[in-house]
């Protein structure tokens, strides 16, 4: 037995996610079915889900939630192993908020529903695992879910490229040539697959035969938005489209804002991702935003801060184009 389910069942269930012919012993399976469950139990971003998987790993935390552990000891162990102050009354809040999803059988559900779409379980050991997404710490995913080349994940010149969905015509040519030009030198595009700025982005790198990457805030057996699903389909044949989160999850708004912070981790390494930005928020030095295009800074703190109106005819790193809208004079 595996977390209370039957070893075969289990063994079935994860094998047909995960790459062929690798080894699968108990403590492999126990991680990956944990992980999977983990995925649907816990909302992208809980630090509280995080720091238990990294002490005490993924099928362990999941077994001393599910055993009803102490939650006073749960946390005094995650506080002398991390330093993190995790409070008693933190692991109560978050067991309540798993409660609903707390049902280990849900994790042979998941990967049964991944393998009828062909979406592989991408977990932190594996070689396709992007390392941008160390820097989220104990906010960051615990396993992804991917429908398309895994090894897209880990480009090596992988460049997230976001913005308004109510994009200007400008907006969207800019982006065009962005995407068209990166993809020519070999950079993998990232984006979110919505409309406006994100969809010209995926569909300029798959005009010119460049590799993309949509990541997005549902299970990726359900393409959102439903007008990019045709949009989807030729992403996931020769790109990957990747989420966090389990088939069969739905976007919220929540989970909108955590796939801003995602997407941004994927990108250039962190030293490369700073050079890059255009314009970086005062906040930490960690948001990109063009504010004509209606972007939003994320944060690797799961917040999401609007970059202030730059002054009066300032001029845009692209084509000189003024950012406020005025005609420059």
């Amino acid at each position: 037995m595996i977390l209370g389910l039957d070893e075969k069942e289990v063994r079935r269930a994860v094998a047909a996610v995960r790459p062929a012919g690798e080894p699968l012993g108990a403590d492999t399976l126990g991680e990956a079915l944990a992980r999977a469950a983990w995925s649907g139990i816990a909302e992208p971003g809980d630090s509280v889900a995080g720091l238990l998987v990294d002490v005490l790993g993924a099928a362990g935390a999941l077994a001393a939630v599910l055993e009803d552990h102490d939650p006073a000891g749960l946390a005094r162990e995650v506080a002398q192993a991390t330093g993190e102050p995790l409070t008693t009354e933190a692991v109560r809040a978050a067991e309540e908020r798993w409660r609903p999803r707390l049902v280990a059988a849900d994790a042979v559900r998941f990967l049964t529903a991944a393998a009828a779409r062909g979406v592989r379980l991408v977990l932190p050991d594996d070689p396709a695992w992007p390392p941008g997404l160390a820097d989220l710490g104990p906010h960051g995913p615990m396993a992804l879910w991917c429908l398309g080349d895994p090894s897209l994940l880990r480009a090596p010149l992988p460049i997230a490229l976001v913005g308004a969905r109510a994009a200007t015509g400008y907006g969207e040519h800019v982006c065009a040539e962005a995407a068209s030009g990166l993809a020519d030198r070999g950079f993998a595009i990232v984006s979110g697959a919505a409309y406006g700025i994100d969809g010209m982005a995926h569909r300029a790198a798959l005009a010119g035969g460049g590799a993309t990457v949509a990541f997005l805030a549902g299970g990726v057996d359900r393409f959102y938005p439903s007008g990019h699903e045709a949009l989807l389909a030729r992403i996931a044949e020769s790109g990957a489209v990747v989420s966090e989160l389990p088939c069969g999850s739905s976007p919220t708004r929540w989970r909108f804002l955590h796939q801003k912070v995602d997407l941004y981790t994927l990108s250039l390494p962190r030293r490369r991702r700073l050079r890059r930005c255009a314009h970086l928020s005062a906040e930490g030095r960690r948001g990109l935003c063009l504010r004509r295009f209606g972007a939003l800074a994320s944060t690797r703190r799961a917040r999401a801060t609007e970059v202030p109106t730059p002054w009066p005819g300032a001029q845009s790193p692209l084509e000189g184009a003024p950012l406020d809208g005025t005609d420059g004079g």
